[in-house]
């Protein structure tokens, strides 16, 4: 530790800066977040200003959780949050892998739908625009990656064909979409999409943002399963050949998943900006988790204490995205200690 702090006049110095800037920082950080901080209150009244107004959290976390899904029912979006941590948790151990897997993803993003809607069984049917907050957020992130991968996986491989019309298309399909942002692809989705439907099978603003994001998450997904296809070296093709395997299961069976495993760390970046871009669908009138936040920041009776809301809403993102990035790390250790070679 000695030699690593304190080796050189760089790092002395270094370590010097940041010691003086955390003794600076932290004593008021910590007045201003527990020592000055206001923790109760129905009101902002006993906000002065002077220390965080955790009050203000207190009184409006639910709505900042579940945006403005009626009360009596949050219950719901609760549970939903739990189907879909459980669902991600049941999901990391690699021999969790399978079509039983899948079925439990179905059938639970099936079951999260039926109670965000409601409508039947007993429960009390609730629009999608009143639906909001952290349910919202890892719904689209987990259904517009799920559905979005698939496509993925066909616009890489077709980018790699040799057939020159289907080459073309996924050339054009990714570039396309790679070349436009994302909220214009969410105001195309929310303005065009309906205008090629008959009116009554316009989709509603949940479905047209999960298409735009799906869409850029499929072109997006494709670039990185494409670098992980072309690491593959024709030994293996030569060799599924050999052993009398197809194309589609040579694919399948033996190029994919060796492509995949190879590009763990950029797919685990493109999950977390995925999961983080689902922050943009208030575009189309959609209260995800931070839309939720700003709105409750909007009440009039509380000085909209932004730094206490973004903090909030940043710790939940973190442990998200931080989550996600400890596990491809130790995923990538265990996926590169499996292919060892002797």
């Amino acid at each position: 530790m000695r030699q690593l702090l304190f080796g050189d006049l760089l790092s002395a110095a270094v370590t010097v800066g940041t010691l003086g800037l955390l003794s600076v920082v932290v004593p008021r950080l910590v007045d201003w977040a527990i020592l000055q901080g206001v923790w109760s209150g129905g009101d902002g009244s006993a906000c002065t200003g002077e220390g965080a107004c955790w009050a203000f959290l207190r009184e409006k976390y639910r709505f900042i959780l579940f945006g403005i899904y009626p009360p009596d029912q949050q219950w719901r979006p609760m549970l939903v949050v739990g189907i879909v941590l459980a669902l991600a948790l049941g999901s990391l151990p690699p021999g969790a892998w399978g079509r039983r897997l899948i079925a439990c993803w179905i059938a639970g993003l099936a079951a999260c739908l039926v109670l965000m809607a409601g409508g039947v069984f007993g429960l009390a049917p609730v629009p999608t625009s009143a639906w909001g907050g952290l349910p919202v957020t890892l719904l689209l992130a987990t259904m517009s990656i799920a559905f979005g991968f698939p496509l993925a996986v066909a616009l890489a491989v077709g980018r790699r064909s040799r057939l020159p019309i289907a080459k073309a298309v996924c050339v054009a399909a990714i570039e396309i979409v790679r070349g436009l942002p994302l909220v214009s692809l969410l105001f195309v989705a929310s303005i065009l999409v309906p205008l090629f439907l008959p009116e009554g099978l316009a989709p509603d603003k949940l479905a047209r943002a999960l298409i735009a994001l799906t869409i850029f998450s499929a072109a997006y997904l494709a670039e990185v399963v494409r670098g992980g296809l072309q690491a593959i070296p024709n030994g293996q093709y030569e060799a599924a050949r050999a052993l009398g395997l197809g194309w589609f299961r040579t694919m399948r069976e033996v190029v994919i998943p060796q492509a995949l495993r190879k590009v763990i760390p950029p797919l685990t970046n493109t999950l977390i900006v995925m999961v983080k871009n689902t922050s943009l669908v208030l575009v189309v009138g959609l209260f995800d988790l931070l839309s939720a936040g700003r709105a409750a920041m909007t009440d009039p009776l509380w000085p909209a204490p932004y730094a206490e809301t973004y903090l909030f809403i940043a710790a939940i993102y973190f442990v998200i995205c931080f989550g996600i990035s400890r596990y491809s790390r130790w995923l990538e250790h265990r996926m590169a200690g499996s292919t060892v070679r002797i």
